[in-house]
Formats: C-alpha cells, sequence, structure tokens
C-alpha cells in the first residue's frame, strides 16, 4: 500500500489507512480510526478513536478529530462516533467531538471548509460545501445544511437549526433557529433579506429565484407560503419549516 508515514507519527496498529495515505511528524492516529485515501494529516494533529473519515481530507496541525463531549454525564468507554465525509479541510486548532450517546453520530459532510479554532460539538449535523470561518463554535446537536455560511466568531446555541444556503453575520450570537437561503446578523440576531450572491452562484436564479422573494416576504408577514409555484428550493423550505423547532426561528429586521 502506497503510503508516506513519518517516522515519528504514532499509529495504532489497528488503524486504517487508505491508499495514499500521508501522515505527518508527530501526528497522532488512535485505536479503531479509518482514514480514506489520499488524506493529509498534519504535524502534531490528533485523530482520537471512534472516528471514520472518508478521501482526500486534510486535517492541518494541531487540529483534533473525535475528542470526548463536552458533557458532564459523558462517560468515556461509551463507544459512539464522528463520521466525515470526503475533501473537507481542517484548518489549525480545529476540533470535532464524538457523539454523546451510546452509538450515536456527530456527522460532517463533503467538501466543507473549517477556519482556524472553529468547532463542531457533539451530535451535530453539517451538511456538503459548508464553510465555517475562523473562532466559529457550535453547541451540540446543532443542526447546519448545504452550502451555509457561518462568518467569524458566530456561536449557536445547541439543537439550533441553520437551514441550507444561509449566511450568518460574523459575531452573530444564534440562540434560535435560521431560515434557509437567508442572511442574518445583529443584536438579537434578525433575518434582514435572501442570500441573493450564494443564491446565485448556486444558479437559483431566475423564476426560481423569484418565488424564494415571495416566500421570504409572505414569512415575514406570517402568512402561508402554499399558492407558490413548487419549486425544488420551495419544497425544501417548507419541509424544513414543517419540523418542529426545539428553539424557535429568528424574526425579521423590520426596516424603516
Amino acid at each position: 500500500m502506497n503510503q508516506l508515514i513519518h517516522p515519528t507519527a504514532v499509529i495504532a496498529t489497528d488503524a486504517i489507512l487508505g491508499e495514499n495515505v500521508q501522515v505527518s511528524p508527530f501526528a497522532v492516529i488512535e485505536s479503531g480510526v479509518e482514514i480514506g485515501a489520499n488524506c493529509q494529516i498534519g504535524s502534531h494533529a490528533v485523530v482520537q478513536r471512534y472516528v471514520k473519515m472518508g478521501c482526500g481530507n486534510i486535517l492541518h496541525p494541531h487540529a483534533v478529530l473525535g475528542g470526548l463531549p463536552q458533557d458532564l454525564g459523558f462517560k468515556a468507554d461509551t463507544v459512539s462516533w464522528l463520521i466525515i465525509g470526503d475533501n473537507n479541510t481542517f484548518r489549525e486548532g480545529f476540533t470535532a467531538h464524538r457523539a454523546s450517546v451510546a452509538e450515536g453520530k456527530t456527522v460532517i459532510g463533503s467538501n466543507c471548509f473549517f477556519m482556524n479554532n472553529s468547532h463542531v460539538a457533539h451530535d451535530c449535523t453539517i451538511g456538503n460545501k459548508t464553510i465555517f470561518a475562523n473562532n466559529v463554535a457550535i453547541g451540540g446537536h446543532v443542526e447546519v445544511g448545504d452550502n451555509v455560511f457561518m462568518g467569524g466568531s458566530v456561536v449557536a446555541h445547541q439543537f439550533c437549526r441553520i437551514g441550507s444556503y444561509a449566511i450568518v453575520q460574523g459575531t452573530t450570537g444564534l440562540n434560535m433557529d435560521v431560515i434557509p437561503f437567508t442572511l442574518i446578523a445583529g443584536y438579537p440576531a434578525k433575518h434582514y433579506r435572501l442570500n441573493t450572491v450564494g443564491l446565485r452562484r448556486a444558479g437559483i436564479t431566475g423564476e426560481r429565484y423569484k418565488v424564494l422573494s415571495d416566500a421570504f416576504r409572505l414569512l415575514k408577514k406570517k402568512e402561508s407560503l402554499e399558492h407558490l409555484e413548487e419549486t425544488e428550493e420551495l419544497i425544501y423550505l417548507k419541509k424544513w419549516l414543517a419540523v418542529k423547532s426545539k428553539r424557535g426561528v429568528h424574526g425579521f429586521l423590520e426596516l424603516a
């Protein structure tokens, strides 16, 4: 098997490493870990027990995957998991914890980018193509959709949901849910418009964008979305809204 492993790296004998995995000086890979092909494990990075990751992930120096949940009731011998997809980048100081219940999973999708010192807590679910800027920290059981951008130093309370294609402005504190396709900011946080740039980049333009624009206007007025054209995005939005929220949903900015 073609691998490039520095002699100072510490790797458990039962860890499974795929083709072309690179492990840099002083990295640690613990027992039971599975790492897919073409991953890169940086210097002093640590992959702890019960982590399974796909292919092409890059773990920068001093990042730690699979730490124990920060839950005072958690017993260290509990078997729970951190499951990671493909082609993610984890920058320096990133941390992600495994789940807090037996056989539970913290899940990170594919093609995400996590900047310096960002954190994913226990039992969270992160979608695909999502970006966490520096120092983002989300509490336990938070759900983050696809194509979400979390600005620098954003924090999210446990059990919050952040819908797909949302942008959260830097330093915003979230203690309720964020509606998909929107921009949110402020103290307290408020939705203030659609994520126009992100939607355009995703090809959600023309009539598809108009339907979301109409939906945003109706939601702000607390009116029904039933008469709008059933686009793929609207179907997702309605399903997201139909899920009972544990925290409630952030409101809308009232423009003068």
